[in-house]
């Protein structure tokens, strides 16, 4: 758990307490680290889960998934934690609400991100009740017939948390190193969830771009259907403030966003 406190100040507002340990599993393991940017997707994930269970009435019993992720940095306000741990405030609104008679089904949540007073980051997170309930089943080969790309090439500190592979013809498959990633994939899943499939598609546009992941500035990501865990193919497509991705699941679009990267 990243998020420490969960208070109410208003209707659509609140504040909250995170702390990112040093030695997450996705930070490098250098003294002076930089978080890696999924922390703060995460962070604003259990915030909006922390939302679901404590002060948001919803429809059903299972909590609303996020279905779509926009995220920015600004890079040199970024905290550099050399101790323990960096602790964040974060300054929480909520609203596009959707509703039926039971409760909202659908919500916004976005996070501005502040450490020692100093903004460094916001987060948008779209909830709702996805509309496809199962994955389509994407046929892959055996595992010797891919190649796993180094880690440093995807902006990723540990080859574990690879999480792409290229078969033949070049192909950029999602394929995780790490079939049971304690962060990308947490416990058995039929379908990536979407701090995977957001992982996914930055390390494939560093991986096309051959920038480095202290280059990105930004990431959006929405889901169209269920992601497999295994075997999505992700293509990438330079435009000129970002690099977009798709992730193509039997041939359908699944998934698409983008990274932003500050240029040389």
């Amino acid at each position: 758990m990243l998020v420490l406190s969960l208070n109410r100040l208003g209707s659509n507002y609140f504040e909250a307490g995170c702390q990112w340990p040093r030695l997450h599993p996705l930070n490098e393991r250098v003294i002076a680290v930089r978080h890696h940017p999924m922390l703060m997707v995460e962070s604003t994930r259990q915030l909006a889960l922390a939302l679901q269970g404590s002060h948001l009435p919803i429809t059903g019993n299972e909590p609303l998934e996020a279905v779509s992720v926009k995220m920015g940095l600004r890079l040199r306000a970024q905290p550099v934690e050399r101790g323990s741990a960096t602790d964040v405030a974060v300054a929480l609104s909520v609203g596009d609400f959707a509703r039926n008679g039971r409760g909202l089904t659908a919500f916004r949540v976005t996070a501005e991100y502040r450490h020692a007073r100093v903004p460094f980051g916001t987060c948008s997170i779209r909830l709702a009740r996805p509309e496809a309930p199962t994955v389509v089943a994407v046929g892959t080969a055996k595992t010797s017939a891919f190649l796993h790309p180094p880690a440093a090439s995807v902006g990723a500190a540990a080859d574990l948390d690879v999480m792409l592979a290229r078969a033949h013809q070049g192909r950029v498959l999602v394929m995780p190193r790490d079939p049971r990633h304690p962060v990308f994939l947490p416990g058995p899943c039929s379908r990536l969830p979407i701090l995977g499939v957001l992982e996914a598609g930055r390390q494939a546009v560093l991986l096309s771009s051959g920038m480095t992941s202290a280059s990105v500035v930004g990431l959006r990501v929405d889901l169209h259907a269920p992601v497999p865990p295994h075997g999505a193919r992700v293509e990438t497509e330079a435009e000129p403030d970002s690099t977009r991705f798709l992730i193509m699941s039997a041939g359908s679009l699944a998934a698409e966003g983008s990274v932003m990267l500050l240029r040389p």
